[in-house]
């Protein structure tokens, strides 16, 4: 058990925070707690902590495991480390949360990972893109319409293509208007530029296939036809269930 814990924060203009146990794996503790501060909106976004050395006595740990702490930290996008400046808290976006989750999934993923992606995309995507077809601005259109025309020239550059295609579902996702979607789609959609470089190798048609399914995804989306956009969808990711079914027997017949 901790002698004195760190979860409950002093109430001042600059938080204060109180010293570690030592049973405890000391850095994740005090990263649990300057990131509860940043939460909790005790520091604001672009407000300067403390330094490094002042944070340490704070909860009385070393140099070594302050620093560690800052660096999980920091990689998490929650606080930015200027040199010679300080360390501000960051704003707390989709990619800080989608980030730690798409590299759990890629860590424990086995040889049916790109089935099981892709699985999961083909029972959370179509009813997303229903809501995007009732909720979507002008603006959210001219991305769409942006994303698909950039995709239709991006025939020779496959990791452009990857790139447009995740982009293409997180602007769907982002239509939608409703904040929850983009994070769950986000650590999914971030898996699949190693998945769909596998399926341009072995599929010839695929850049051609992503195009046709992706216009037509559009159209139901711009067309407020939230039924047709669902079916497209739903399609589109058939085949590209099927398209990966057919690279991974490509690279089990090579190996």
């Amino acid at each position: 058990m901790l002698s004195d814990t760190p979860s409950r924060l002093l109430r001042m203009p600059s938080p204060t925070f109180k010293a570690v146990g030592k049973t405890e794996l000391l850095s994740q503790t005090v990263e649990s707690a300057i990131e509860a501060a940043i939460r909790s909106g005790e520091y604001e976004v672009g407000e300067k902590l403390p330094s490094e050395m002042e944070l340490g006595a704070q909860f009385g740990v070393s140099r070594t495991v302050m620093r560690e702490a800052l660096r999980m930290l920091s990689a998490r996008g929650l606080l930015r480390i200027e040199k010679g400046r300080g360390i501000f808290a960051s704003r707390i976006s989709a990619d800080s949360v989608a980030t730690p989750m798409e590299l759990y999934l890629h860590m424990h993923s086995g040889p049916d990972h790109a089935i099981h992606v892709v699985g999961a995309r083909q029972l959370i995507e179509p009813p997303i893109a229903a809501q995007a077809a009732l909720h979507h601005t002008e603006d959210d259109a001219a991305k769409l319409r942006a994303n698909v025309a950039e995709l239709a020239t991006a025939k020779k550059d496959r990791e452009l293509m990857s790139s447009l295609d995740m982009s293409f579902h997180l602007l769907i996702a982002e239509a939608a208007h409703n904040p929850m979607l983009p994070l769950f789609i986000r650590p999914i959609q971030m898996l699949m530029p190693a998945i769909k470089a596998d399926v341009y190798a072995a599929i010839g048609d695929a850049h051609d296939a992503a195009v046709y399914w992706h216009t037509r995804i559009m159209e139901a989306i711009l067309d407020r036809d939230p039924e047709r956009a669902e079916a497209e969808m739903q399609g589109h990711l058939e085949i590209a269930m099927e398209h990966v079914r057919h690279a991974l027997a490509e690279r089990t017949e090579a190996e």
